[in-house]
C-alpha cells in the first residue's frame, strides 16, 4: 500500500508539472560580461506568477516574491564576482494553486577576467584560399592549461572548442571551406569552466570561388543534348516494341480462333470458268470444292481432302 501511495503521489506531481508550462531564462548581456560589470538574468513566465526561483547549479538559490503578478522576473548582479559565474535555471509557482513548473533550460554566465592575457592566433594558408581548401587555425597563450574556443565575428556562440589543452596551444581545422566561411576569427581560452580570457588577436579568412575549368559549360550542354536524344530514342524503341507485341498477340488470337474445334466450317467456294467463244460445243465448266465425308465424330477435326468434280451441263438441248 505504501508503494501504491508513493507511486500515485509521483504520478499526480508529474501530471501537474506537465500542465504548467516551462519558463525560459535569458542573459543580458548574453556574452562577454567582464568581471565586476552588471548582468541581468531574466525569467520569462508563460503564466502569471508571484513566486519565482532562480537556481545556480552547485551554488546559490535565489527567490523573488512580487506583490503584483507578472510574466517576467529579473535577477540582477550589480557588480559580478567570480562566485556569480556558473549555470542557472529558473522555476515558478502558479499563484492560484500550489502547482510548480518544471525548471527552465540552463544558461551559462561566463565572466571575462581581464587579468588573463589575450591569446595569439595564426592562419594557414594565409588569407586568400580557394573553395574546398582545408584551413588550419592555431591558437596559443602563455602556457596556461585551458580550454580553447574559436570565435567568428557575427556568430553568438563559439564555432569550435578544444577541451583542456596542455602547453597552452590548440589547433582548429576548417575542412573544405566555402565562401560562407569567409570572415574574421579570434580565440579565447578558459582557465576554468566559467571564467574566460578576453578575445585575442584576429585573422581574416577570404575564400574565393574556384573557377570552372575551360570547356565545362560546353561539356555540360553536350551532356544535356546526349541525354535528351537518348531519352527520345528509348521512348521510340519502347513504343515500337509495344506495337509489335500487340500485333503478334492479335495474330495469335486469330489463329487460335480459326483452329478451334467449335469454329464453324468454311463454306466451299465455287469458281466458274467460261470457255472461249471459239469452242463449238458452247460448254461451261464449273470447278467445285468438295469435302470428303468422314465417319469420325464432329468434335475431331480432320483436314479437308480437296477434290475436283467435273460435270457436263446441257446447253441448247445438247449434252
Amino acid at each position: 500500500m505504501a508503494v501504491d501511495l508513493i507511486l500515485g503521489w509521483w504520478l499526480v506531481a508529474a501530471s501537474r508539472a506537465q500542465q504548467v508550462p516551462r519558463p525560459s531564462l535569458l542573459l543580458h548581456p548574453s556574452q562577454g560580461v567582464p568581471l565586476g560589470d552588471n548582468v541581468t538574468l531574466r525569467c520569462h513566465l508563460p503564466r502569471l506568477a508571484a513566486w519565482v526561483w532562480l537556481y545556480q547549479e552547485e551554488g546559490w538559490s535565489y527567490n523573488k516574491r512580487k506583490k503584483k503578478e507578472q510574466d517576467t522576473a529579473e535577477f540582477s548582479f550589480v557588480s559580478t564576482k567570480q562566485e556569480h559565474a556558473g549555470r542557472y535555471r529558473c522555476q515558478y509557482r502558479v499563484s492560484e494553486s500550489a502547482e510548480m513548473s518544471v525548471e527552465s533550460d540552463p544558461v551559462e554566465l561566463v565572466l571575462t577576467d581581464l587579468r588573463y592575457p589575450p591569446s595569439s592566433i595564426s592562419l594557414h594558408p594565409e588569407q586568400h584560399v580557394g573553395t574546398g581548401t582545408n584551413v588550419t587555425i592555431r591558437c596559443w597563450n602563455k602556457d596556461y592549461g585551458a580550454t580553447f574556443l574559436l570565435h567568428k565575428d557575427g556568430s553568438s556562440d563559439p564555432i569550435q572548442r578544444q577541451d583542456f589543452s596542455e602547453g597552452g596551444t590548440a589547433t582548429f581545422t576548417l575542412f573544405g571551406v566555402t565562401p560562407a566561411d569567409s570572415g574574421t576569427y579570434r580565440c579565447s581560452y578558459r582557465p576554468w569552466r566559467f571564467m574566460s580570457s578576453p578575445l585575442g588577436d584576429s585573422v581574416m579568412l577570404e575564400v574565393t570561388p574556384t573557377p570552372a575549368p575551360p570547356g565545362a559549360a560546353g561539356s555540360s550542354r553536350g551532356n544535356l543534348v546526349v541525354a535528351v536524344v537518348g531519352g527520345c530514342t528509348a521512348a521510340f524503341v519502347f513504343i515500337l516494341v509495344l506495337i509489335i507485341f500487340f500485333l503478334l498477340s492479335a495474330r495469335r488470337r486469330r489463329t487460335q480462333r480459326d483452329e478451334s474445334p467449335d469454329a464453324p466450317p468454311k463454306k466451299p467456294e465455287a469458281m466458274e470458268f467460261q470457255v472461249p467463244s471459239s469452242d463449238s460445243e458452247g460448254l461451261t465448266y464449273l470447278e467445285l470444292q468438295a469435302v470428303t465425308p468422314s465417319t469420325q465424330p464432329p468434335n475431331s477435326p480432320i483436314a479437308p481432302q480437296p477434290s475436283v468434280i467435273y460435270t457436263e451441263v446441257a446447253v441448247r438441248g445438247r449434252h
